[in-house]
């Protein structure tokens, strides 16, 4: 199959994927679900990426497994998560805002998860389409940043929902673990995933484009979706946020500040 035929396929079954969550939605009131279907389906495109393409074997064998085995992660946890609880505040807010556009606002928003999920797949194209196969040094850098990159967020979440769960931290700031040095812990692992591809590519065909992925997630997490939306929620619902905003690092875990 031509790279051309896999975006396409790609695009289409991001579109319908998201389409049936919005389907969903409208049922459940729940638009938070969009989450964990994301992650499956970029974990999808990355597995179809290493079976249809038609690169090199080393290439498409590190794509499936890096990304397949990363979205199932995540795709699982965000289930756990959002299933079983009240919609996420972030999309409670939309949906409160929006009113009675809300159905009709969520169609496209959802919609647009699928175009920067396509973005995002770049990552697994470029080298899973590339018939010059990656260096060894290349591979084991890449699966080197891919371990450290899942293992950190699967602790950070692991860290946080054993935090929440118990009920004396009802309404407190979690300064546990990951969550002393950094705000956002998972969010800077999430980033650091998305490097494992551009690692993997550096010395292939088009292998700058696979800086693109980490770059947008970072922005995304950064400035649009993620932390703003996130911690304008905290700040209103945990006591003793702001005090965090200004000791604790917003992404990259860092020392917190001394007061």
């Amino acid at each position: 199959m031509s790279v051309i035929a896999g975006i396409a396929v790609a695009a289409a079954g991001l579109v319908l994927m998201f389409g049936a969550v919005w389907l969903w939605q409208l049922r459940t009131a729940n638009a938070g679900m969009i989450d964990p279907v994301w992650a499956a389906g970029l974990g999808a495109i990355a597995v179809f990426a290493g079976v249809a393409g038609n690169g090199a074997g080393l290439n498409r064998s590190l794509v499936a497994m890096g990304g397949g085995v990363w979205g199932m992660r995540l795709a699982l946890h965000l289930w756990c998560r959002n299933a079983a609880g009240p919609e996420d505040a972030r999309y409670q807010r939309f949906r409160d805002e929006w009113g009675v556009a809300a159905p009709r606002n969520f169609f496209w928003f959802f919609q647009l998860q699928a175009v920067v999920a396509l973005l995002l797949a770049i990552a697994f194209f470029v080298p899973a389409w590339s018939a010059q196969s990656a260096s060894a040094a290349s591979a084991a850098g890449a699966v080197l940043v891919w371990v450290i990159a899942v293992a950190g967020e699967a602790l950070a979440d692991r860290q946080l929902a054993r935090f929440v769960a118990r009920p004396s931290n009802h309404g407190q700031v979690c300064r546990e673990g990951m969550w002393r040095y950094s705000r956002h812990p998972n969010y800077f692992f999430e980033c650091v995933h998305w490097f494992a591809y551009t690692v993997l590519s550096i010395r292939l065909p088009f292998g700058w484009l696979t800086l693109a992925p980490p770059l947008l997630m970072a922005w995304l997490l950064m400035k649009v979706s993620g932390i703003p939306l996130l911690e304008a929620h905290l700040a209103r619902t945990r006591a003793g946020y702001d005090d965090y905003l200004r000791s604790t690092s917003a992404l990259v875990p860092w020392p917190p500040r001394r007061k």
